[in-house]
């Protein structure tokens, strides 16, 4: 469960950068980035209770504090409130979200190998999405 509580971090983080990265984005592109990045925020909130509750039905404790959080997470939360270009603002959330993918992809391949479906299938979905919203992000920002 460490890579799973890693992952749950990783939301945690995740969900608070990119509220930063909403309310301090500028550009061209403001309405149409700040409403994709509000749907992604909120993704990752959802994510964040989802995960904690499969991490207890396998008789584990989520880890659930922010000290912990941001000990155990690879995701780097922003370190200051300033504006941020739209051209910023998605490489910072691209970069997060392939970061969140590949620890998925590893997650979900344990998971595999344990039977354990619940945690897999979770995964799989998580993944599903991240490579749509790559996509997504990749696109915009040609």
């Amino acid at each position: 469960m460490t890579k799973l509580n890693t992952y749950l971090a990783n939301l945690a983080v995740l969900n608070i950068k990119i509220h930063n990265l909403h309310w301090n984005i500028v550009g061209s592109q403001f309405v149409s980035v700040h409403e994709f990045l509000e749907s992604e925020y909120d993704k990752a909130g959802e994510r964040l209770d989802e995960v904690a509750e499969l991490i207890r039905m396998s008789g584990e404790f989520p880890v659930a504090n922010l000290k912990e959080y941001l000990e155990i997470s690879t995701i780097k939360e922003i370190e200051t409130s300033k504006e941020v270009s739209i051209k910023e603002a998605l490489e910072i959330v691209l970069s997060d979200i392939k970061l969140q993918k590949e620890l998925a992809l590893e997650i979900r391949k344990e998971a595999d190998e344990a039977d354990n479906f619940p945690v897999a299938n979770a995964m799989e979905d998580h993944i599903e999405d991240y490579n749509k919203q790559i996509w997504f992000v990749e696109s915009s920002r040609k």
